[in-house]
């Protein structure tokens, strides 16, 4: 299972990317946050190029639960697989779409922690040096002002068809001129829109996997911010890094599946750490 909003866990990819040979802490360091802030700190200072991956806790900060979260009430009697994969779309479309449609209503009330301002702050007075890399189908990078950011899940605001090329006239269907409906669909060829998310069984979007891979190996300094570590290939993205010569910092304010990969690791949340972790940087 995910920790991001909605998203398959796969297995990780065997990749082998050409990185910097930049240069790491002999040792790892670990402890409190006031001996561990100011190694975090420096590696970033120096980093010509800075990738952060972020999961589902700096959504939660912002009032969006995780998808295990997510399944209570009304929703709680259901599978995950019934409400976030194909198959379970095609047997119920409706239901499906009136979850998504709930949760989607959630993200558009949250609003940006100050995790995700500390992080588009940052990016804004370095330009080109940093790219978001998030596991989350929200938009709060996206309205907190971050310039570069890759979704490895997709969007839950967004639609797409279900079948997609279904439709075999010249003319393409347009999906917003779709029939409105629980969900809606195409009135030319009778096909669905369907949550613009990866669903469990389904390959995450190549372009973004493909992009985060080479950014993963050739940054010299990685943030891992609010993520378990347990959706792959997400969580080899921090290994790719360590591999190639990156300094790998992990925010959390619980253990992860990939600690072994930090040099730094800072006990607290998005929003408590960030701020204070870039505004010296």
């Amino acid at each position: 299972m995910t920790d991001a909003v909605t998203g398959p866990v796969t297995r990780a990819p065997g990749e082998a990317l050409r990185g910097y040979a930049a240069s790491v802490h002999d040792r790892e360091v670990f402890g409190p946050d006031a001996e561990t802030l100011p190694h975090a700190r420096a590696a970033i200072a120096g980093a010509r190029r800075v990738v952060v991956l972020t999961g589902a806790g700096m959504g939660a900060e912002s009032g969006i639960p995780t998808f295990r979260d997510a399944l209570t009430g009304l929703w709680s009697r259901f599978d995950p697989h019934e409400l976030a994969s194909v198959e379970g779309f095609r047997a119920d479309p409706q239901r499906v779409w009136d979850w998504y449609a709930e949760r989607g209503e959630g993200v558009r009330r949250a609003h940006p922690n100050a995790g995700h301002e500390a992080l588009a702050a940052w990016a804004r007075t370095h330009p080109g040096r940093m790219c978001v890399v998030t596991q989350n189908v929200d938009d709060l990078h996206q309205r907190a002002g971050q310039p570069d950011v890759l979704r490895l899940h997709g969007d839950i605001l967004g639609r797409r068809w279900l079948d997609e090329g279904r439709c075999r006239e010249r003319t393409p269907c347009d999906i917003t001129a779709a029939e409105p409906g629980r969900p809606p669909r195409c009135a030319r060829c009778g096909n669905l829109v369907r949550p613009g998310v990866v669903w469990f069984g389904e390959a995450l979007p190549a372009a973004a996997l493909d992009r985060a891979q080479q950014v993963a190996g050739a940054c010299e300094a990685m943030l891992v911010v609010g993520t378990s570590g347990a959706v792959w290939p997400a969580a080899g993205l921090a290994g790719l890094a360590r591999r190639a010569g990156a300094t790998v910092v992990i925010v959390n304010p619980q253990e992860s599946e990939i600690d072994a990969q930090a040099h730094v690791r800072l006990r607290g949340t998005a929003a408590q750490v960030l701020p204070a972790l870039l505004a010296r940087t």
